[in-house]
């Protein structure tokens, strides 16, 4: 017998891996996920610090889409809430985290098949983190959307505690699956709007029909005009679209060429065939406003159109605020590839299906990864749903969420660990009820401040 052979050891089987999560509860109760720690907070330091990384000429429009509502700034504030969650102990199961996990940031987009797929679809704050703090992020939006709207309190309640308890139904159900089988798992146009009720596959439906129209294609009639040559050049509408000088231009050349260099074989023949006509710089979502963010339009010699964006990718606010410690594939991984390796890294680990055009490089100037822009992407704004449909919107985010933490970890530790009681959703929904109040203040708090 080889040493190979006599080393070798089975993984745990699938009722030592949930003991395990169950052991957890020794050094975490369950009903302790309900405390929220709210000494030593400085919300207002963070938001200052992260002002101080982005374009200066675009921090009041980020200022200004903050301030539009409380949930525009709690979308804007995941930094706060991973400080915040730092200060509560945490179960110690890790998985791969989206970061950013609220409502909005769960929508449509267009598969490599064409077909559309509903997932989570942002990734910018994706690192490895407690289970429970996407969980607790998801279900606060869920009560912060439910707020504004004026719902019945009790209405917003049980939206959240069933988004928990969707949440433990579908890890549970994953943590019976094999790994393969669980990579595989995803929703797709068809099991995302039939699995739901009549009155709520209309809204899913129109989401989607919407998304249908929001492609490449249409964003370049609508962000360009060809110039004297024909050559696609964007319509530049400050402050949301600023123009890139030339000499940028060059390093916006020079960015393309290292992104194809990251980016599949298929997609770097497929390019070749493309062009690049024009970058400007774009403002995009809320949070994100004041990093640097461009959108590169490529043309091929009969008006075909590809539209890119390239975004700066900066430290998860997991690592940086949220202080959780990285295993050791996922450090390997940054320091060979930066953030904006972590970002693709992350977004091919937590989707079920990713943009296939999907890439990254570093510069002199920062982290950067690329994406298509529009590519049918598409969400549903959950102010404008009746009670029955927001309940299910945040039930399907749930599902999502629980799917994809499923196949980056042991799904069996954390279904252990929660068991089947409702204890855990009890202590999250009060959690969540808890720091929306404290979002609010710190709504109000930052609304109130002076503006330089």
């Amino acid at each position: 017998m080889s040493g190979t052979e006599a080393q070798w050891k089975a993984r745990p089987a699938l009722a030592e891996r949930r003991a395990e999560g169950a052991a957890a509860r020794q050094h975490k109760p369950r009903t302790t996920l309900a405390n929220l720690t709210t000494t030593g907070r400085d919300p207002m330091a963070i938001l200052e610090e992260q002002d101080a990384t982005r374009v200066q000429q675009m921090v009041p429009l980020r200022h200004e889409r903050m301030s539009a509502s409380p949930f525009a700034f709690y979308r804007a504030t995941a930094a706060i809430m991973a400080a915040d969650l730092a200060n509560d102990a945490d179960t110690g199961i890790s998985v791969g985290s989206c970061g950013d996990a609220h409502v909005a940031n769960f929508g449509f987009y267009a598969s490599p098949q064409r077909t559309i797929l509903f997932d989570v679809n942002d990734f910018d704050e994706a690192a490895w983190a407690p289970w429970e703090w996407d969980v607790k992020r998801l279900v606060t939006s869920i009560v912060i959307a439910g707020r504004a709207t004026d719902r019945d309190r009790g209405v917003v309640r049980d939206a959240a505690y069933r988004a928990v308890r969707r949440y433990t139904l579908v890890i549970a159900e994953a943590s019976e699956t094999s790994p393969l089988e669980r990579y595989w798992a995803h929703f797709d146009e068809h099991t995302s709007v039939d699995a739901i009720d009549k009155i709520s596959r209309n809204v899913l439906k129109d989401a989607i029909n919407a998304a249908r129209k929001r492609t490449g294609e249409s964003a370049v009639r609508k962000m360009t005009r060809p110039d004297a040559d024909g050559r696609l050049r964007f319509i530049i509408e400050p402050p949301a679209m600023i123009a890139v000088p030339e000499p940028l231009q060059e390093v916006a050349e020079a960015r393309m060429r290292a992104y194809m260099r990251s980016a599949n074989v298929d997609i770097r023949l497929l390019l070749q065939h493309y062009t690049k006509s024009d970058t400007a710089f774009r403002a995009v979502g809320v949070g994100s406003v004041g990093t640097r963010c461009y959108v590169t339009v490529l043309q091929d010699g009969d008006g075909n159109t590809i539209l890119l964006q390239t975004k700066e990718a900066q430290q998860s606010v997991l690592i940086k605020y949220g202080k959780a410690p990285q295993p050791d594939g996922a450090l390997e991984l940054l320091e060979e590839y930066g953030e904006g390796g972590r970002v693709v890294g992350m977004q091919r680990v937590l989707q079920a299906v990713s943009d296939p055009f999907l890439g990254h490089m570093s510069d002199d100037n920062g982290d950067y990864y690329v994406r298509q822009f529009r590519d049918m992407k598409g969400g549903i704004d959950m102010e404008t749903l009746a009670d029955e449909q927001f309940t299910r919107f945040g039930e399907a985010c749930a599902s999502t969420l629980a799917h994809a933490h499923g196949r980056t970890a042991d799904a069996a530790q954390v279904a252990g660990y929660i068991g089947s009681s409702s204890v855990v959703a009890d202590a999250v929904v009060a959690w969540a009820d808890a720091y929306a109040d404290l979002a609010y203040e710190d709504w109000k708090a930052f609304v109130a401040r002076p503006r330089p």
